[in-house]
């Protein structure tokens, strides 16, 4: 598997100057003010698994303009006292899945709160969460899913619903609202990255090998989907590339990042032709907050699997034992090659 992108060196100095749209921070508040204002309450409906050390619950969380959004949250069975919460987002095109699927994070003891993303999942007769809007002629896919306008597109409803969903962990009294961690692989990462701008409060963030950054350049460089969609999309209508990179700059999860600041560890895989890594890296270097890195050198789009996994584990583990450090300080560390 050849390297996809830039050298690790030239990554490591890579410095992107991205569009920011002047009304960011005005479109992202109006959204999210529009979606609480719809009010709703999570619902939680237990269900059996056939596990029994870790007790699973159906939830339903209004998300964008009040729209029920599908999750599972995994508690440690028996548990006592509000505990650290892993919200995680999933990546591209995938449903929230089975309930007994994903119980890694409340096996290590925490509260596991997991997001279906909408329009992605097996069927609403299977209890995944529709889409509000249909394709409109786009091709197939999500990035170019309302491509005509902010307003209209694909991922501020998703985005809108992840940061819902971080409020309804904050809420559940299981949760300590302090010691709340997103984290997702690809699409999931990305959305991690965008709730971490959007949403102030987070222990931490954990992106793995993160899409939906530098998008611009993720849809010139990329060899395989999804971003190849906006390549596809352009080719067809050669007029409107203005109009699908100005819309794509409010939904850029490398821009969003330069808001946060709860510490992150992320991941990058250089042999990644799905993200490829300069684009990660450009989340990377614009993190408001402080940053651990590790750079699975031989690795592609699943980048450091059951490695990474191990050690995500350990930096949550850290991250919910120490006090929370509301200094909001950059600590930038060498990335550890694996």
């Amino acid at each position: 598997m050849p390297l996809t992108d830039l050298t690790l060196a030239q990554c490591l100095a890579l410095r992107p100057d991205l569009d920011e749209p002047a009304d960011l921070d005005a479109f992202w508040d109006r959204t999210l003010q529009a979606a609480r204002e719809a009010g709703g309450t999570p619902r939680h409906t237990r269900v059996d698994t056939g596990l029994t050390q870790v007790a699973t619950y159906d939830v339903t969380v209004p998300g964008f303009a009040g729209q029920p959004v599908r999750g599972w949250l995994h508690l440690p069975a028996g548990a006592d006292g509000p505990l650290g919460c892993v919200v995680e987002f999933l990546g591209y095109g995938r449903g929230r899945g089975l309930p007994h699927e994903q119980v890694l994070w409340a096996s290590a003891g925490h509260a596991h709160l997991i997001m279906d993303t909408r329009g992605q999942g097996w069927s609403t007769a299977a209890g995944d969460t529709p889409d509000t809007v249909t394709l409109n002629g786009d091709v197939p896919g999500f990035l170019t899913r309302g491509v005509d306008s902010p307003d209209h597109h694909y991922y501020r409803r998703v985005f809108t619903d992840a940061v819902r969903f971080v409020e309804a962990a904050r809420a559940h009294p299981a949760v300590d609202p302090d010691r709340i961690v997103v984290t997702g692989h690809s699409q999931g990462g990305g959305i991690a990255l965008a709730v971490a701008g959007l949403l102030p409060g987070l222990a931490g963030v954990m992106p793995d090998t993160p899409f939906l950054c530098d998008i611009r350049r993720g849809a010139e460089i990329a060899g395989q989907p999804p971003y190849t969609e906006i390549a596809e999309y352009l080719s067809l209508h050669r007029d409107r590339t203005e109009t699908v990179f100005g819309t794509l700059s409010y939904m850029d999860a490398a821009v969003l990042a330069a808001r946060a600041t709860a510490p992150a560890l992320f991941s990058i895989a250089m042999m990644d032709p799905v993200c490829p890594p300069s684009t990660c890296f450009a989340a990377y270097h614009r993190y408001g907050g402080p940053t651990d890195l590790k750079v699975y050198e031989f690795n592609g789009h699943e980048g450091g699997g059951a490695h990474h996994r191990r050690a995500q584990l350990a930096w949550v583990r850290d991250l919910f034992a120490r006090p929370s450090d509301s200094t909001g300080t950059s600590a930038l560390h060498d990335p550890q090659l694996v």
